[in-house]
């Protein structure tokens, strides 16, 4: 039930003189957790006459703040702005393989794959596996050994498929934690240089040098990072063989779907990173791991691109979050066995903590990224000439959204080229108080977040 407070709050707004402009912001928000206060002005003025054909300032509005969406990926943090973004990076990946936003149609022709590159293991983790939808038992050993710390190396259940074990390693103390979190840091790396071998690997079948190659096809990829339950990042790509301009040219008739299959294996299996040794832990030589699924796009098959695209996309706006670990940035001196997060996770955060003091390792910044299990990449990242960027596909949606003021009078016609813009913005807070929380909830219909604590103290989140 809310507190006092917060209903004392709800009321408060909704007496407001100004509640029906506070509402207008709120729903221009689409419904944003946290939406970012600002306060400043806008002036267009005309150099010659000295004129103002439009000027807004935040004076007169409630609070006197401007309330706009935070725009995180997150949707653990924010499920309305993460569908903003997952929509926009299902638009991304699409014009990448039917066509739109300044790809030619003609790009469906073009061999393409979706690849799945896993980690390699770490220890054996709690999972659930079905067979002809029947959930088999999680690792059922007839003659199962026994660790050196006395646990049996067997589990019969057949585990749900929201339990919370799935992912914990059967023996904590057997699993490396050292090394999936390494995994996490150069998994980056791994990635450009398996891109780099697989264009090594399509110029040697074809019998020509990396520069003859650039003159006659590009390789253009997408991809995406997903957390497995055991705390791992493994990556979605589509990978496009297009001509030597991109989408719009057709690539040689010699690049079929086959050739680049037999590139992406190779590559997969020949790349590696280094790791150097600190006290305690070995060097390490990181590779994928032994799982590689590869699969061809097409148009009228079981794997279209509106499935590509929503798959990709839906990964776009997660994070670690399955792990149970924090959405947050972790203090080096907070207290782990304090924070509310799964045993597994915390013991991963403490592996990142522990490495991240070694000089050979400052260059990962795993105390940085502690959170995120030691990844520091981008959860998304494209190639160049895959398809349009989501700046693009930003400033289309601002231009049509300024478009629509003009036509329902809220801004003037005038010729932006012959108008000078002044404008002044400042930081001003971000998120709600505990009534005003309560309100937007019941005006957007949107949740609470689960970490909202009525009667906050400052008020905001």
């Amino acid at each position: 039930m809310p507190s006092t407070h917060a209903v004392a709050g709800m009321i408060t707004r909704l007496h407001d003189p100004q509640y029906a402009r506070w509402a207008s912001q709120i729903r221009r928000t689409g419904g944003c957790r946290q939406p970012i206060h600002l306060r400043g002005h806008v002036h267009h003025l005309d150099p010659a006459t000295g004129q103002r054909p439009h000027s807004y300032t935040t004076v007169t509005e409630p609070d006197g703040i401007l309330r706009v969406p935070c725009k995180t990926r997150r949707a653990s943090r924010c499920p309305a702005c993460a569908e903003t973004y997952r929509a926009d990076t299902y638009q991304l990946i699409r014009a990448g393989l039917v066509g739109g936003k300044g790809v030619p149609a003609s790009v469906t022709a073009h061999p393409c794959l979706f690849v799945t590159l896993t980690a390699p293991s770490f220890g054996t983790v709690h999972t659930r596996r079905e067979k002809n939808g029947t959930v088999l038992p999680c690792h059922a050993r007839r003659d199962a050994a026994t660790c050196p710390h006395g646990r049996v190396m067997s589990c019969t259940a057949r585990h749900g498929a929201d339990e919370s074990r799935l992912g914990e390693p059967l023996c904590p103390d057997c699993y490396d934690y050292a090394g999936s979190v390494l995994f996490n840091a150069m998994s980056p790396e791994l990635w450009r240089r398996l891109t780099e071998a697989l264009r090594r690997r399509v110029a040697r079948n074809a019998g020509l040098t990396l520069r003859e190659l650039r003159e006659q096809l590009t390789i253009s990829f997408a991809k995406v990072a997903e957390y497995q339950r055991r705390g791992v990042v493994h990556f979605h790509a589509v990978i496009r063989v297009d001509g030597p301009e991109g989408p719009a040219t057709p690539p040689p008739a010699w690049a079929t779907a086959d050739l680049l299959t037999n590139a992406v294996q190779h590559a997969a299996s020949a790349v590696a990173v280094t790791v150097p040794a600190v006290p305690g832990e070995p060097a390490r030589a990181f590779q994928w791991g032994a799982q590689l699924d590869i699969r061809e796009i097409t148009v009228t098959g079981d794997l279209t691109e509106q499935a590509v695209a929503a798959y990709i996309a839906k990964y776009a706006t997660k994070a670690a979050e399955c792990v149970g670990t924090l959405d947050r940035r972790i203090n080096p001196l907070d207290d782990l066995t304090a924070l509310p997060i799964r045993d597994h996770a915390r013991r991963l955060i403490a592996e990142c903590l522990r490495l991240g003091a070694f000089d050979e390792l400052t260059e990962f910044r795993l105390i940085k990224w502690a959170h995120m299990l030691g990844f520091r990449g981008h959860f998304s990242t494209k190639s160049r000439r895959y398809s349009t960027t989501l700046g693009d596909i930003r400033a289309a949606r601002t231009e049509y959204m300024r478009g629509e003021a003009i036509t329902t009078g809220r801004l003037p016609l005038f010729d932006e080229d012959t108008v000078l813009v002044v404008s002044h913005w400042e930081y001003a807070g971000q998120g709600f108080s505990a009534g005003d929380a309560l309100l937007t909830a019941a005006l957007t219909g949107t949740p609470l977040p689960p970490s909202w604590h009525e009667g906050n103290a400052n008020g905001l989140h």
